[in-house]
């Protein structure tokens, strides 16, 4: 086999387009979201009926695992897609648009799926005997926020040790088919707070015989968003984002309390740890200041995900050659998002990749982005993310010292 990807599998991939795109659609007007998927689970199953495949249910999520063993011996790869949907309305318009209230594929997880189904699919019949070693195809629940891969973890996900890890996903705002990635940090860690203020509520007419908390509320949500990220080295960024202030029901009523609900995110361990400290101290301070209450929540999310260099390397090398140089970019910056692909690659060697999904006639930076409830994707582009995993597969693998 040569050392290259072949011209072929992009035509391959290209030929079985229309299985795709009823995969995707079937997929994304029923979106399920959280960890237990049991429709995408089946669709799944169903795609995967038949072919020489080892086929493994998760135990405490809907989670697939197939495994492919190759026609002769050699390194273990894992490609992994998620299942979960948004639990967000969709407003797209598509004629394939949610069919499920509160869920939608907002963030493209039905492309995820349906182009490593058409990967499983080509690799396990028509070039099975190319492929040297081991490959895993990973269908995982729960991306969300939800646990999913910790979730997998503990199922045994990596009880076998793999020599490379890898997740495609897509980008509405990159130029379709396009692929790009970088070396080291790429997605941030994303954690959640919850930051309540109380004091004494009553009527709007006597403020005197209050406390009320709607001025420390307001004055902490422009501190949280402008003084913790000054504290930090642009190098080693964080970002606070506010996703919920409420406080009080009426217009004429002080409210007793209210709450802060948002999200820190961050590249390092280390600044992770100081801008909670950060918060909290600001917080609590605050409180004080108004003569309030403060209680303060938090909950750990995604760990950061960090690149291997060398194989963010290699799969911009497979892209410049499968796909021509123009359409592999190394990226300058890391993205603020979160991915909890991030516990596999704390375990395994690999790369998260960003493949571009524009919606045709419309400019990159005008496209509504992922999680957006107007977020739509170029289907052509899953020829893209296909050959590349086919690509990953059958590409000679020396796993990282």
């Amino acid at each position: 086999m040569p050392d290259a990807p072949r011209t072929d599998l992009l035509d391959r991939a290209a030929r079985q387009l229309p299985q795709l795109v009823r995969w995707r659609r079937d997929l994304h007007a029923h979106p399920e979201t959280g960890v237990d998927n049991p429709r995408t689970q089946q669709a799944v199953l169903q795609a995967l009926e038949g072919l020489d495949l080892e086929l493994t249910r998760g135990r405490t999520c809907s989670s697939v695992t197939a495994t492919l063993r190759g026609g002769r011996p050699g390194p273990t790869v894992l490609l992994r897609a998620d299942t979960d949907a948004l639990p967000m309305a969709e407003d797209t318009g598509l004629e394939f648009a949610s069919e499920n209230p509160g869920a939608a594929h907002a963030c493209g997880h039905d492309v995820h799926t349906a182009m490593l189904l058409g990967a499983a699919t080509l690799l396990a019949t028509d070039l099975r005997e190319e492929v040297a070693g081991t490959v895993k195809f990973v269908f995982q629940p729960g991306e969300e926020g939800c646990g999913g891969a910790e979730r997998m973890l503990e199922d045994g996900l990596l009880d076998e040790p793999v020599d490379a890890a890898f997740a495609l996903h897509v980008n509405p705002n990159l130029p379709s088919g396009v692929i790009a990635t970088k070396p080291g940090p790429f997605f941030a860690s994303c954690d959640e707070f919850e930051i309540t203020l109380t004091g004494r509520g009553g009527h709007a007419s006597m403020p005197h015989t209050c406390n009320d908390p709607v001025p420390a509320l307001l004055a902490l949500g422009t501190s949280l968003l402008t003084t913790v990220s000054r504290n930090f080295d642009p190098a080693d960024p964080v970002l606070v984002g506010l996703g919920s202030v409420t406080a009080g029901t009426t217009s004429s009523v002080t409210p007793e309390s209210g709450c802060l609900k948002g999200t820190l995110r961050a590249y390092t361990s280390a600044s992770r740890a100081q801008a909670w400290a950060r918060i909290t101290r600001l917080a609590e301070s605050t409180a004080e200041g108004h003569g309030l209450t403060c209680r303060i929540t938090h909950r750990y999310g995604c760990a950061p995900t960090v690149n291997t260099p060398e194989e963010a390397h290699r799969i911009l090398h497979l892209a410049a050659e499968l796909l021509g140089p123009e359409r592999s970019v190394e990226l300058a910056s890391p993205v603020m998002a979160a991915e909890d692909f991030g516990y596999v690659l704390e375990r395994a060697p690999g790369a998260l990749v960003l493949l571009g999904a524009c919606p045709p006639g419309t400019p990159p930076g005008e496209a509504a982005p992922c999680h957006s409830n107007r977020m739509t994707l170029d289907e052509q582009a899953m020829i893209t993310g296909t050959a590349l995993h086919l690509a990953i597969a059958l590409t000679p693998h020396h796993p990282t010292p």
